[in-house]
């Protein structure tokens, strides 16, 4: 019988076994590779097509995120309206995203209707019109809405950093002018779908309720031919040729009260061994609310309202950066604490509940990760576009709970070092 009157044990995260349950994958005829984690807790499922087809694979500027955003803007059977009210009919969320690297198309939908939404995901993939009409409204509301971000010190900060970072030609430091779009034809759309979007550079994820007959349908649509370009294309390649200045101070409004901080540097890949014991330390450095930087520049000194660290999750690139906003008369006085905290990180080690409160947050939000297919099939869509298999997320689970205040000294002294850092303030 249960004992009412005795606490139960109560388990830390760190104490947990953490599993990733098995993804399944089914190869189809034509090269594209299937992969997928079914349970029965909701009638629904996610499925999501991604190519290699982001920014780095784009021949002009704003070609890759305009395809993604007018894909839906009508083929030669149906017109924009009539595509969005099918899937609005049947209730499905559709969403199409272009990144530095991938372009995701994802749907969410009740399982009744997956098979009936198919054929009209596969007739926008290879029959897409972009109508002219709709490419001019696209790019009156882009440049309008471009005016508007370009009286913020926080937009102008982001554009620059990664253009210091990688250099203004490089898909991950450019950034959009007025006369990009301006110079977007109806041609450049339609060749960025029939090169990229094609079957040979497709992975499929698919989560949630489903069984035999959802599958089948996925590979006689999509699985049983080469669809668009079948010629194979060589990956583009682009140097990067970051700013020889470290320091940049910008003025953007003579009347600004606030400034956009950014200070960043190179950082490995996700690849290199140190990826993963970095994020215990940026987690402690500035990568939560409980974080140095939060406790130091916002709770102390009381400079911002946030600041935040990250590491950048490319595929051929990788970054370090640090964001805040503050007060244009003590923009300089707080890159100076940032510049401190990262120097006590250098000299002194992590103390061990500090340590552990930064691994239990850590390893609380996996578990969350872990919790239902939708997001196990996330992490396993993470793993496998940056070439990973599961013996990646058990490595980052033990280095999670096994990371010593000594390693985290030595990251600190490789990693934090002020010399290494752009550093901007955009007014």
């Amino acid at each position: 019988m249960l004992n009412r009157t005795q606490e139960p044990y109560s388990y830390a995260p760190v104490e947990f076994e953490y599993n990733l349950i098995d993804c399944s994958k089914k190869k189809f005829s034509n090269g594209i590779m299937l992969h997928f984690v079914s349970d029965h807790v909701q009638p629904v499922l996610q499925f999501e097509l991604v190519f290699k087809a982001g920014l780095w694979y784009e021949k002009q500027h704003a070609v890759a995120q305009t395809t993604a955003a007018l894909l839906k803007s009508g083929t030669s059977q149906k017109t924009s309206f009539q595509i969005n009210e099918i899937f609005e009919q049947f209730g499905a969320n559709v969403k199409i995203s272009a990144d530095p690297d991938f372009t995701t198309l994802s749907i969410s939908c009740l399982t009744k209707h997956f098979i009936k939404l198919l054929e009209l995901i596969y007739e926008i993939i290879t029959d897409a019109q972009f109508p002219q009409h709709e490419i001019e409204i696209f790019i009156q509301n882009a440049k309008q809405r471009l005016a508007v971000q370009l009286k913020k010190s926080d937009f102008i900060a982001n554009r620059k950093i990664d253009e210091f970072l990688f250099g203004l030609q490089h898909p991950y430091g450019k950034y959009l002018l007025d006369s990009d779009y301006d110079a977007l034809t109806q041609t450049m759309l339609k060749e960025h779908v029939h090169n990229h979007y094609t079957s040979q550079n497709c992975m499929m994820f698919l989560a949630g309720e489903f069984g035999p007959e959802e599958l089948t349908a996925i590979e006689k649509i999509f699985g049983n031919q080469a669809w668009n370009n079948t010629t194979q294309i060589p990956p583009p390649v682009h140097a990067i040729i970051p700013s020889n200045d470290k320091k940049h101070r910008i003025v953007n409004d003579e009347n600004g009260v606030q400034g956009a901080i950014r200070i960043a540097s190179d950082f490995p890949l996700k690849s290199h061994p140190d990826f993963a014991p970095m994020i215990i330390l940026n987690t402690l450095f500035g990568g939560y609310f409980g974080s140095r930087l939060m406790s130091n520049i916002r709770e102390e000194k009381g400079y911002t309202y946030g600041i935040h660290s990250y590491m950048y999750n490319h595929q051929h690139a990788g970054a370090y950066l640090i964001t805040t906003e503050a007060g244009k008369e003590v923009c300089e006085a707080a890159i100076q604490e940032i510049y401190k905290e990262m120097e006590i990180l250098r000299n002194e080690l992590v103390d061990e509940e500090e340590l552990m409160l930064v691994k239990n947050y850590l390893l609380g939000n996996m578990l969350g990760d872990l919790d239902g297919s939708f997001q196990i099939i996330q992490r396993w869509k993470g793993l496998i576009l940056n070439g990973f298999a599961k013996e990646r997320f058990e490595s980052n689970v033990n280095i999670y709970k096994s990371i010593t205040p000594e390693a985290l000294r030595e990251l600190a002294n490789k990693y934090y070092r002020p010399e290494n850092f752009y550093e901007l303030v955009v007014v």
